[in-house]
């Protein structure tokens, strides 16, 4: 049982299956700083492509064309660099500005809805990856095979709940229950929020497990583009969440 992002498995990691038995050096091998480093371009990337599509509604243009592209796009993207980590140096760049241009897109809109959302959005997920991150580093929360098992199986049935909640509205007359601004709609938002901000601490410790097990360099990019994925997924919880309360 590993984190729910496909990118953290520990078969991934481990660096048996790898390196191929090539001997690597420190500077051939994953290190936490390596990753950090890259999320942190990952994350200017991610700002770039949002920079476009939110200009496009600034400027009263559509934006949905890149906006859902954007998505598209960038769900291949994972579904390619997990199955193949050694392209990651190239695929996590390209698939940062298409999530950029996701996010663009629907922070834009919502924003002109509810002016101010995307601040606070943005601030809730920073203060909330920072927090998880003081506990993972100083040992106030330990991933143990009972709280990754946890984490998984929670957000397992999340991914079905919106997986069967979306199918279901093509067939029938069915409106989910996390939509609209109902206390049992906002209980949702909350419970999926704490179990994405969960499935970072899972993050935390399969980047630090990689470094320690010498995994190739290359995996710094696999690492920070499978927490990116994690991020924007708060982010958009976020977003949602602060949309119903705006409701109220």
């Amino acid at each position: 049982m590993n984190s729910k992002n496909p990118f953290f498995k520990s078969d991934t990691f481990n660096s048996n299956k790898v390196h191929d038995a090539v001997i690597m050096d420190q500077y051939q091998t994953m290190t936490v700083a390596g990753t950090i480093n890259k999320s942190f371009i990952l994350l200017l990337l991610l700002v770039v492509g949002a920079f476009g599509t939110w200009n496009m509604v600034s400027n009263e243009q559509n934006p949905m064309i890149f906006t859902i592209g954007g998505a598209i796009v960038g769900l291949i993207l994972v579904l390619i660099t997990s199955f193949k980590p050694h392209l990651s140096t190239y695929l996590s760049p390209a698939y940062a500005i298409c999530e950029g241009l996701f996010i663009g897109g629907i922070s834009a809109i919502l924003d002109q809805v509810y002016p101010g959302i995307v601040i606070q959005a943005v601030t809730c997920t920073f203060v909330t990856f920072l927090v998880c991150l003081a506990l993972y580093k100083y040992k106030i929360v330990q991933v143990t095979e009972k709280f990754r098992s946890v984490v998984i199986a929670a957000t397992a049935a999340i991914a079905i709940y919106y997986i069967i909640s979306w199918g279901l509205t093509f067939f029938i007359n069915y409106q989910p229950v996390h939509y609209g601004n109902s206390m049992a709609s906002i209980g949702i938002s909350l419970f999926v929020i704490v179990i994405a901000a969960l499935n970072l601490f899972l993050d935390f410790d399969q980047i630090e497990t990689g470094a320690a097990q010498g995994a190739p360099k290359y995996m710094e990019w696999y690492g920070a583009m499978g927490l990116m994925i994690t991020l924007v997924w708060l982010y958009v919880e976020f977003l949602r969440l602060l949309s119903k309360l705006s409701k109220k």
